[in-house]
């Protein structure tokens, strides 16, 4: 026998508890004492004990012990009664109400009976204006513990009027749920947190989106979808619904109005590669190689050189002639979707601040938009 704990204990509205659950926080669990045959000692909420005195508020002795087979039973104790008990943790802890731990039990998780006796519990109701004053303890308690296999609580032996109305309370309760509506009642919480946290999500996807989900193609497009997405969410979901063949058609045209608003149509080996672009050819060189293209493109001193501000209104100047180039391979790109939302971004950005003006002539084009 182990004794873990023998003095006094501070009571608040008549209770103490023993406490193993690593969460505390249940408030969707069943009553202490449902379901059960006595009142004194609550154990329906696994891992947890929900213990009555006879006082209100004060010092009453208590005194916890723990053995390793059933103990006999002292006939000082006037209220006895058993539950059972098996700790949610490996740490177990006699708690007073509002207060950290008293003691703790070391016990192993397992399956134990505890006992829990009273006396005068009757005699400290009558006399809690004495005992708060000072004077000396009016009720006892002993609560033990030993291995054991779980069964029903029992109410050992009753003898005061404060037992007798617990008992009765219990009594009225609801049995707890059983395990297997535990586990159905936890599969429906966290359904429905699954489901919360789904919505949340597609709120957040949505707002990010400019309002609406995006389509499975929009989300996995990649490209410069980001960038038309700041600039125009109606207009990418518009171009998203259009369909495969506007989007080529838009693609081109955006490809052909980049390089018009960069003065860059009518240069001679520039003017080929917007034919063959249209006809659905490979495009000529030097537009069959990027990097040929560029050096093409700062060794001819014939392109002019015209400065805009950013589409975001950023100052300092972009070289519009530069952000029209790239229009012409985007166009090109496999997926129409991507060819479509890429050659837009790359005219807006050569479109500058007064890229308005662009995606408002592709909506009266392409009246699907």
């Amino acid at each position: 026998m182990r004794t873990v704990y023998c003095g006094e204990l501070h009571v608040s509205y008549g209770q103490f508890y023993v406490e193993s659950r690593p969460d505390e926080d249940d408030p969707d669990g069943p009553e202490p004492c449902a379901g059960q045959a006595n009142g004194l000692c609550g154990a329906a909420v696994p891992g947890y004990l929900f213990l009555i005195t006879g006082l209100h508020t004060g010092e009453v002795g208590l005194t916890v012990e723990v053995h390793d087979t059933a103990p006999a039973l002292d006939a000082g104790w006037e209220d006895v009664v058993e539950v059972p008990f098996r700790p949610a943790s490996g740490s177990t802890v006699v708690l007073p109400w509002g207060d950290g731990p008293l003691v703790s039990l070391d016990l192993p998780v397992a399956d134990y009976r505890v006992r829990y006796c009273g006396r005068d519990m009757d005699r400290a109701r009558e006399d809690e204006l004495a005992v708060l004053a000072g004077e000396a303890t009016a009720d006892r308690y002993l609560l033990q513990f030993w291995p054991a296999a779980p069964r029903p609580d029992e109410i050992v032996r009753q003898t005061a009027e404060t037992a007798d109305y617990w008992h009765r309370q219990a009594r009225l309760l609801p049995p707890p749920p059983s395990p297997q509506e535990r586990a159905q009642a936890e599969r429906r919480r966290a359904a429905e947190q699954a489901r919360a946290e789904e919505a949340a999500q597609r709120r957040a996807e949505a707002q990010e989106w400019g309002g609406r989900l995006p389509s499975r193609s929009l989300r996995e497009v990649g490209g410069n979808v980001a960038g038309l997405l700041r600039l125009d969410s109606d207009l990418l979901h518009a171009v998203d619904a259009a369909g495969p063949a506007a989007q080529r058609s838009i693609a081109r045209w955006a490809a052909h109005r980049a390089y018009e608003e960069a003065g860059l149509s009518g240069v001679d080996w520039i003017a080929p590669a917007l034919a063959a672009l249209d006809l659905g050819h490979d495009l000529p060189a030097p537009f069959d190689d990027l990097r040929r293209t560029w050096d093409r493109f700062f060794a001819d001193r014939t392109i002019p050189h015209t400065l805009v501000d950013s589409p975001d209104g950023g100052r300092g100047g972009i070289l519009k002639q530069a952000m029209a180039v790239p229009a012409l391979f985007d166009a090109t790109e496999t997926d129409p979707l991507r060819a479509a939302l890429d050659a837009l971004f790359a005219a807006a950005v050569t479109y500058g601040s007064d890229y308005p003006r662009l995606f408002d002539e592709v909506r009266r084009r392409f009246t699907m938009l």
